[in-house]
């Protein structure tokens, strides 16, 4: 049963308006009313949040079944050509729609939100079963894209309404390791699905779990809106929406993320005209974007005043810079056992296990320690230089590095990361208004998204123009530029190599991921120092502190914005 502090009626808003406590000068006191929060019962709250975790579960479970049915598919088609953009038209749809749930949000409802993201996500899976073309198929997981990207940031969102602060880190970690779990088993689950009953089960498999949650979420998931957005008529609830500016910012990061695709997908050379064309067309929407958003939009989707500032900024730094190092060497390692030790597949896949678990483990230990502590400052700077080490020893491997290395390694890695990437959405929403609140959260995912498909697309680009300029020096003669190519499309043909041309493909491979690890620790190196101008900011332990801090921070926002 769903109670409220005081005796609110049903439409009483989540959390007071931001203005109801405004003095005639226009800011905030602090000795303003307690505000009415909204609350729920304990079983109602284990309803809601195996509603919006069954979701976050589904979305990574659907992402490594694709991974594993990408090759299946591409042979039932007869165009694997064309099966490295079933991955792509999905990861870019996300990094293009992740951002405007922010705001729906707060227009919809969470609700509301989540029921439009559980839709979009639904036809585009039901769609990916029933496909009858590639194109189709590719065409289909943009739209599941499309809801994906908005699954993630308001299940975080509806959690942060019903959860303190001071207890959001850890749940926050629950969640990670629901989607964990889902990533983990999504693989075997494709494969057996695939070999027993067809690919196109694995996406039909999916359906049970998003009827669940969307049942779930329609009955329980209740969250009102604000009273200023309640009242308005609909046509004023959509004029709220930044359709310019969602544009605009999709034509930016799509542009972009296509060119590093195209990059490193096609192997087209960075001069090439479509490469350039689309790096010129992402400087130009990102350019407009600013200026709709800065002197046009009256609800922007991603304020200016809000990321200029100290601590959103640092984070969103923080969040790219630590997902391109992360999803690099998610991709990467496995690759340097596959090609410079010549392990098997399965062998090679099985190193990532350890870091697989300091994942989850990273982040509910973040969570635990916010919750004893109240403190997350000293935590992310020890967080980001355990990912720094790791990547650096990471680096460092040679012929001669034990096999405790290669196992244990990485571990650091992981649990620093995830105790990150949970430590700094606590610190960014403990610094903003509650109005501001599902915005951050939605720029962090854009952020991280952003940088996982940068991350594996930049860095893919980068080894094969060092693998392919290490061959050429190493490999010579009339059919030279044929073997070259052979090697840098199947790792398998390493393995049946002569000795010497063997040695000289794993020692290409050796150096280009070398190259490859160097600016992973790099990129580890500017999220520690993206940290380091974080913010500390009290972690309330009830709602009531809770609401009363967004309201200090809603004058404090008032003061910058007059002063300037």
């Amino acid at each position: 049963m769903q109670s409220r502090a005081s005796t609110p009626t049903e439409s009483s808003p989540l959390l007071s308006s931001p203005h109801d406590h405004l003095a005639d000068d226009g800011l905030e006191r602090p000795d303003s009313p307690d505000p009415v929060v909204f609350r729920v019962s304990k079983m109602d709250l284990i309803w809601i949040l195996a509603g919006l975790w069954s979701a976050v579960f589904l979305g990574a479970l659907d992402g490594t079944i694709v991974a594993t049915l990408i090759t299946p598919i591409g042979n039932y088609f007869n165009k694997s050509d064309q099966a490295s953009y079933i991955g792509t038209s999905y990861l870019l749809s996300v990094c293009c729609f992740t951002p405007l749930y922010g705001r729906l949000s707060d227009i919809l409802g969470r609700r509301g939100a989540m029921l439009l993201g559980l839709t979009l996500f639904g036809t585009g899976t039901i769609s990916c079963g029933l496909a009858p073309s590639m194109e189709v198929l590719i065409a289909a997981r943009a739209v599941a894209g499309m809801g994906g990207g908005g699954i993630m940031t308001v299940a975080s969102v509806a959690v942060t309404d019903l959860i303190p602060l001071k207890q959001r880190g850890l749940y926050q970690g629950m969640a990670n390791i629901m989607f964990g779990l889902g990533a983990g088993i999504g693989g075997p689950v494709g494969g057996w699905m695939n070999d027993t009953f067809g690919w196109r089960y694995a996406f039909l498999l999916q359906i049970p779990v998003l009827a669940f949650s969307f049942i779930v979420v329609a009955w329980k998931v209740s969250i009102p809106l604000s009273q200023e957005v309640k009242n308005q008529p609909l046509y004023s609830k959509i004029r709220r929406m930044d359709f310019v500016g969602s544009a605009t910012l999709a034509a930016t990061i799509g542009s972009l993320l296509m060119a590093c695709t195209f990059k490193s997908t096609e192997s087209l050379p960075w001069s090439h005209p479509l490469v350039c064309g689309l790096f010129i067309t992402s400087v130009g929407f990102g350019v407009l974007f600013v200026t709709v958003e800065a002197y046009w939009s009256p609800y922007p989707v991603m304020p200016l005043y809000f990321i200029t500032q100290r601590t959103p900024l640092a984070v969103s730094l923080s969040n790219l810079f630590g997902s391109m190092s992360a999803f690099s060497m998610i991709y990467n390692v496995p690759l340097y056992f596959s090609t410079v030790r010549l392990n098997s597949s399965a062998d090679a896949g099985l190193h990532l296990l350890p870091h697989s678990v300091a994942i989850s483990t990273g982040s509910v230990f973040a969570g635990w320690v916010m919750r004893r502590t109240g403190k997350l400052y000293g935590l992310t700077l020890l967080s980001a230089m355990g990912a720094l080490y790791a990547s650096t020893m990471v680096a460092m491997w040679n012929d001669n590095s034990s096999k405790w290395h290669l196992w244990t390694d990485l571990i650091p890695q992981g649990f620093g990361m995830a105790s990150v990437i949970t430590t700094t959405l606590i610190a960014l929403i403990a610094c903003v208004s509650k109005t501001d609140v599902a915005v951050a959260t939605g720029m962090t995912y854009l952020f991280r998204t952003t940088g996982q498909v940068l991350g594996v697309s930049l860095s893919g680009a980068l080894l094969q123009a060092v693998l392919q300029s290490k061959l050429r020096q190493r490999i010579q003669g009339p059919n030279a530029e044929e073997l070259i190519l052979r090697i840098r499309h199947s790792t398998d043909v390493i393995r049946e190599l002569d000795p010497m041309l063997r040695k000289s493909a794993i020692d290409s491979y050796a150096d280009a991921l070398h190259v490859v690890f160097i600016c992973q620790a790099a990129l580890n190196f500017l999220t520690f120092l993206s940290c380091l101008a974080i913010q500390e900011s009290p972690l309330p332990g009830t709602l009531e502190e809770q609401e009363s801090q967004y309201r200090r921070n809603l004058t404090r926002q008032q003061r910058r914005i007059s002063d300037a």
